[in-house]
């Protein structure tokens, strides 16, 4: 029997992950929405036809009307598409009002089950120390995240299931560990006296999870947190970095009171010193128990295989 995947945002980060796992699978047909098609095309319509991920539909969640049959012979809608920056306008047409036509495409073409990734960044700025789903209230800190909760409740009004993950690396990330070493170009210097804990996920394996959990029996809607187990320490964190992609300031090191001087006014160092220095560990006791996945390596192994990619990136003169 062939399972029918829709899935939104296939090009992206952790879309493109999810598509590739989801091909490989046997018995899944895989197909992904685009903005990106030839002139002319019919909403709901194969775009450019066949791609390394599936086949492409056309479909933008900025133009409402253009979902109309988009979500035709669909099992499974995975909605990975988010807009991340940008106006707070765009942000919340894209996110917000996009994801509400996009589920309502699907609950009324008859979609048995309905996947949002989003993220635990709609918990707002912690710290959180061990929460649960349903422990802490929702409490976003930014337009992104505040309209990612909305598109959360669109998803959970249908029966869907949302997905939490905190912090996603390996190849292809270009916010969590170029973030770091940016924030440590900026300070010139290593740094001392971070003992935060952060919930860490490789982005390999978000893929596989996300995949299993549209194809598991026993998870109905609702959320979970998608983590590994082990929370990871931010001085595990900083010493990967430095060892293995860039070791800043000659190997100088300054405290945290020092480092909030030095990033004062540059809200991506501010950014991620709140990721260094705040604890954002989300538990999870249901999820990992009853997939059909394992979490994988931890942090440390995971690293090192995506390590060679990050020194390529940010060699690149466009990640300067």
């Amino acid at each position: 029997m062939t399972v029918n995947f829709l899935i939104t945002g296939a090009s992206g980060f952790v879309g493109s992950r999810v598509a590739a796992v989801a091909q490989e699978q046997p018995g899944i047909r895989v197909r992904h929405l685009s903005r990106r098609t030839q002139p002319g095309a019919v909403p709901g319509d194969p775009g450019h036809g066949e791609t390394g991920h599936g086949e492409r539909l056309y479909g933008d969640l900025l133009d409402p009307p253009s979902l109309r049959g988009v979500c035709a012979d669909t099992d499974v809608l995975v909605h990975c598409a988010t807009l991340i920056g940008g106006d707070a306008e765009t942000v919340e047409a894209v996110n917000d009002l996009g994801t509400r036509a996009l589920v309502e495409e699907a609950v009324r073409a008859g979609v048995g089950r309905i996947v949002y990734v989003s993220t635990a960044a709609v918990y707002g700025r912690g710290p959180f120390r061990g929460v649960r789903p349903g422990e802490v209230p929702i409490a976003p800190a930014s337009a992104t995240s505040r309209t990612r909760a909305a598109a959360e409740r669109h998803v959970l009004d249908a029966g869907g299931l949302v997905l939490r993950p905190h912090l996603v690396y390996g190849e292809g990330d270009r916010w969590v560990v170029p973030g770091l070493v940016r924030l440590l170009r900026e300070l010139s210097a290593t740094l001392t006296g971070c003992a935060a804990l952060q919930s860490m996920i490789d982005v390999g394996t978000l893929g596989r999870a996300v995949v299993a959990a549209a194809l598991s029996p026993t998870l109905d809607g609702g959320v979970h947190h998608v983590n590994h187990p082990e929370p990871v320490a931010a001085e595990e964190l900083l010493g990967a970095v430095c060892a293995q992609v860039e070791e800043p300031g000659g190997g100088a090191a300054v405290d945290v009171a020092t480092a909030l001087d030095r990033a004062a006014g540059t809200p991506f160092a501010l950014h991620h010193l709140g990721m260094l220095t705040v604890d954002h560990w989300f538990v999870d006791d249901v999820f990992w128990k009853d997939l059909d996945c394992s979490p994988g390596d931890g942090f440390a192994a995971a690293f090192t295989r995506a390590a060679p990619w990050y020194r390529s990136y940010l060699r690149a003169p466009s990640a300067s």
